[in-house]
């Protein structure tokens, strides 16, 4: 059996049996107190008595970013021994530490990407700082503030900034006793500000200085460090940590809490090797860890936080009102509407709120979102081109990150800008969907229903007619109407698309009859069924009076094609929203969406419900929507619980009095073909006063007067600061 010492800066003494690689070793730990003599009378004792010897707290070297400096008592103690190695973690911590990083990532994917991390301290942790810095977050160092007591030092900062003050922080640290450079759980004498702690989301560095300097307060904070107790685990536990995560192998088994520090692991492999004349070197020590089977501990301190599956999702103002009723925006309905729609669009995105309370009834899965927003419209993203909205989404997509979620959904016009998804997800880390396939099968179920309460009784038999039949909505809905109704009329600006989708429907679905036309026309007068789905604006999508009587149109378009003045010229036709879901559980979206409470858009919906399934990849991407896609999402839907909300047009549930009346206008206007006639051309005459539109966007002859943007600019960010510091 091989035996080790542990020389630590505490008091107390144990000896324990542990099985490492495989074989077993005695582990005696002494404390010397923070007493260097004692530590150099202990090695001396003990050489030649032991395989190896570690010095837990008790470095020979310190390196601080690019700075290394020697330790004046530390470089002395391995010397004493003649005979034992006598090692202090440093030959395995850095290797080990960026090792246990990657396969904690791996685990539990995302956990530390575009976080906010404070080494506390970066002193002799520079492997770890480096890793955690390529996840893509912002890094500073507590290192002055742990030792000097100096929060606003260079060095509380980037690792550049470091560098510049590295040296002389080494240059006073090399004569410090041990308990000052590696300090123990406790109280300080001088309390240490709490600033840079909270704006912190992730502690990485030693577990004393942690709960030595850390505030009591470290709610939803992860800790990183290379070993804990159970103690450890406690104080952090009752201070609000969620996730602390230890990065040195355990002597309990693969994946247990580390317990052991990096000087008792590296005296452990010392021990072990299999050539005890192989030198100490780099090499020699990638050859031990490779031996290792092992994999860091990740502990979920607070029960209520662990298991649950996290999301994001991105809205923006489908107007200029959507901005002036936000209250953080209010003072800009004192401004121009053009110049504060195009001045919002270069507003950095925002977090919104947290949505919580969705839950599986089948699973029991919890779930999780965050809710944010770009300051862009729709008329904007259009006028600024897609590379625009693709770096705003690409912040966004970093933002959810930093909050834990690991799906992302475009809602609203983010999801059809450029291609639809794709570039943003091969450029995020995170998973992206646009929510589409959830929109289309909640579309196709509440024109359905519709359909069905305004008298139909054999669906087969009527027609329909898909406006934007060449999106990627429009066309997976034209696909699987054909197949339901098989008499289709499909619509679209692009007449080459048309071709190809007409031929697609007749090869998929024998039978189906399929008429293409780059206008609607008089073509909708036959229709029992009118989707659209566009991204057109400043046009009239559909001339809604020469609908057939009792028609249903719904509107999948977001911002909505048809306006309610448009709707009011024919009474009996319904129009409806694209079919909206409740997901399940008790679900506050923490931010008034625009719809009732717990009610969501399918696209939201399809974000969530992956999320609660498990599913984090790209989903929905593209303009070719699959009908697998489709279909195995509403398996989803059905197997979760989520369902279809009730009808709504232009805002306000439908009720069976309003469909009756429909109902009753569409039969006399079948009854009474004069009737109709007369009510058509005077609902044409009035058609021709409303301005034309489609998403609430009138045709226009361009945008605001050039030398009006920058003032405007100016205006906004002025009246933004001092809002800003007013409340901050």
């Amino acid at each position: 059996m091989k035996h080790i010492l542990v020389l630590h800066l505490n008091e107390g003494d144990a000896t324990a049996i542990a099985s490492f690689l495989g074989q077993s070793v005695e582990i005696r730990r002494i404390g010397v107190g923070g007493d260097v003599d004692r530590a150099r009378a202990l090695i001396t004792e003990y050489d030649g008595k032991v395989d190896a010897i570690g010095l837990e707290g008790m470095p020979a070297q310190l390196q601080l970013g690019s700075a290394q400096r020697p330790h004046t008592l530390g470089a002395s103690l391995p010397g004493l021994a003649h005979t034992t190695p006598v090692v202090d973690g440093a030959g395995i911590r850095d290797g080990l530490m960026r090792w246990g990083i990657i396969l904690a990532d791996r685990a539990q994917p995302g956990i530390f990407s575009q976080k906010r991390v404070l080494m506390v301290p970066g002193l002799n942790h520079v492997g770890l700082a480096q890793t955690l810095e390529r996840r893509g977050g912002s890094l500073r160092y507590a290192d002055p503030l742990i030792y000097f007591a100096l929060p606003d030092a260079p060095g509380v900062g980037s690792r550049q900034s470091l560098d510049q003050v590295a040296a002389p922080t080494l240059d006073q640290l090399k004569d410090a006793p041990y308990r000052r450079l590696v300090p123990q759980a406790g109280q300080p004498n001088i309390a240490r500000p709490a600033a840079p702690f909270e704006w912190a989301d992730l502690l990485a560095g030693d577990i004393g200085a942690i709960r030595r300097y850390a505030p009591t307060e470290l709610a939803h904070k992860t800790v990183v460090v290379e070993s804990a107790s159970d103690d450890d685990l406690d104080d952090l536990r009752q201070r609000g940590v969620s996730t602390v995560v230890t990065l040195m192998p355990s002597l309990e088994g693969k994946g247990e809490l580390g317990r052991a520090s990096a000087a008792t692991i590296e005296a452990l492999l010392v021990a072990l090797r299999a050539d005890p004349n192989a030198p100490l070197s780099e090499d020699t020590y990638l050859d031990l860890m490779a031996t290792l089977d092992w994999s860091p501990a990740i502990r979920d301190l607070q029960p209520e936080e662990a298991g649950i599956n996290r999301f994001a999702f991105v809205i923006h103002p489908l107007d200029v009102s959507f901005i002036h009723k936000e209250r953080r925006f209010r003072f800009t309905r004192y401004l121009p509407d053009d110049l504060v729609e195009a001045v919002a669009a270069y507003m950095p995105p925002l977090y919104l709120s947290r949505i919580t309370g969705g839950k599986s009834p089948t699973t029991g899965q919890r779930i999780e979102g965050y809710l944010f927003t770009l300051g862009a419209t729709p008329r904007q993203m259009m006028n600024h081109g897609e590379r625009f909205t693709y770096g705003q989404l690409n912040k966004v997509a970093r933002m959810a990150e930093r909050k834990g979620a690991r799906l992302l959904g475009l809602g609203a016009f983010t999801s059809v800008v450029g291609d639809a998804g794709i570039t943003v997800a091969h450029e995020s880390d995170i998973a992206i969907t646009s929510g589409n396939s959830l929109t289309v099968a909640a579309t196709l179920e509440a024109a359905k229903q519709a359909v069905i309460k305004m008298g139909a009784t054999d669906l087969s038999q009527g027609k329909a007619m898909v406006i934007g039949a060449t999106g990627s909505i429009g066309s997976v809905c034209a696909r699987l109407i054909a197949q339901a109704i098989g008499n289709v009329v499909l619509v679209s600006i692009e007449p080459e698309r048309l071709i190809d989708l007409k031929r697609t429907i007749e090869a998929e679905t024998p039978g189906a009859q399929v008429t293409i036309s780059t206008k609607a026309g008089d073509l909708s007068a036959d229709c029992d069924l009118i989707i659209t789905a566009t991204s057109a604006f400043g046009q009239r999508i559909i001339d809604i009076t020469r609908c057939k009587p009792g028609a249903v149109i719904c509107d999948v378009a977001r911002p909505p094609d048809i306006n309610p003045a448009e709707a009011a010229l024919r009474p009996d036709v319904l129009v409806i929203e694209s079919g909206e879901v409740l997901i399940p559980g008790d679900i506050d979206f923490g931010y008034d969406i625009g719809l009732p409470p717990k009610t969501s858009y399918a696209c939201l919906a399809e974000t969530s419900l992956l999320a609660m399934e498990g599913r984090f990849e790209d989903y929905t991407l593209g303009r070719n929507i699959t009908m697998e896609k489709v279909k195995e999402i509403y398996r989803l839907f059905k197997k979760h619980g989520y369902q279809l909300a009730g009808l709504r047009s232009f805002g306000k549930y439908i009720t069976d009095e309003d469909v009756a009346v429909k109902q009753r206008l569409a039969d006399q206007y079948r009854a009474d073909p004069e009737l109709f006639a007369r009510v058509k051309a005077e609902a044409t005459e009035k058609l021709k006063t409303i301005p034309v539109m489609a998403k609430g966007v009138k045709a226009s002859n361009g945008a605001a007067r050039k030398w009006a943007v920058p003032a405007a600019l100016g205006a906004f960010g002025l009246l933004w600061g001092m809002r800003r510091a007013r409340h901050s």
